[in-house]
């Protein structure tokens, strides 16, 4: 009398199951991930899947799966990147953001997943050495505005100008037109755009020698010390079982993994 019929208990079985089902995935965090349409390979926005894919959305995918979160990607302007960040409109940062010491004051960074200097592009054929920027002494040159490279080129000092992008393109047409000598840009991004024959008219100077290396890292609000913890407790497995060694293969990163 006690014992449930066979269809009952059956049912019983799959009811609790059900329950469990939605009590672990209840229990899943997911994170609002913000990432920028363009600045392949490390995020960009592909127009097949109309999805935000690169470097460190497979970065962030591979965290999610060591520390058992999902990640929800945020279409961000980079410029926007940490005001949505400080306003909590998402929760933290993957993209082509270098850890600096001004960013530092604002936000937290995690350990670093890649570390690059700046390039310097020229026209193809401008058979000139630039090791460094001392070389363009008296030269107009070019950079994008509020990247990592503005204040490098400002410091440098001795260029008859220094013209202010707001896209790398438009500093790039203007290289291909003879209006400034050579552009100050994020090295690995032209890298790979050249490969994939985005860019046309212009390379990078082989001879040159960034003026600083800057660690890659995600980025955090300040003071939230648990997000933190997690992901550098996740950075630190997926660069131990080759994880993060393979995805910047994939995207053709595989010269610079930070130790």
């Amino acid at each position: 009398m006690n014992q449930l019929s066979s269809p009952i208990r059956q049912l019983f079985i799959g009811a609790i199951a059900a329950l469990c089902f939605s009590a672990a995935h209840a229990s899943e965090i997911t994170y609002r991930v913000g990432a920028t349409p363009t600045g392949a390979p490390f995020t960009f926005l592909d127009i097949k899947s109309n999805s935000i894919q690169g470097v460190m959305v497979d970065v962030a995918n591979a965290l999610g799966k060591v520390e058992g979160f999902d990640c929800v990607f945020e279409q961000t302007g980079f410029s926007a990147l940490i005001p949505s960040l400080t306003s909590r409109k998402i929760d933290f940062i993957s993209a082509s953001m270098l850890k600096t010491e001004e960013r530092s004051k604002i936000v937290d960074f995690t350990d670093p997943v890649y570390a690059f200097g700046e390039g310097l592009i020229v026209r193809n054929d401008d058979s000139s050495a630039y090791p460094d920027l001392a070389s363009l002494k008296g030269e107009v040159v070019g950079v994008q505005a509020g990247t990592t490279f503005y204040d490098i080129v400002k410091g440098a000092g001795e260029f008859k100008e220094v013209r202010i992008y707001d896209s790398v393109g438009e500093m790039i047409l203007d290289l291909s037109l003879g209006r400034i000598k050579a552009g100050v840009v994020d090295e690995p991004e032209l890298a790979y755009q050249i490969r994939k024959g985005l860019v046309r008219d212009v390379k990078l100077a082989k001879d040159y020698r960034p003026a600083k290396i800057f660690d890659l890292s995600l980025v955090v609000r300040k003071g939230d010390a648990e997000t933190v913890k997690s992901l550098n407790k996740a950075i630190a497995s997926i660069k131990a079982d080759g994880t993060l060694e393979a995805i910047l293969k994939k995207w053709g990163l595989d010269s610079q993994v930070t130790p």
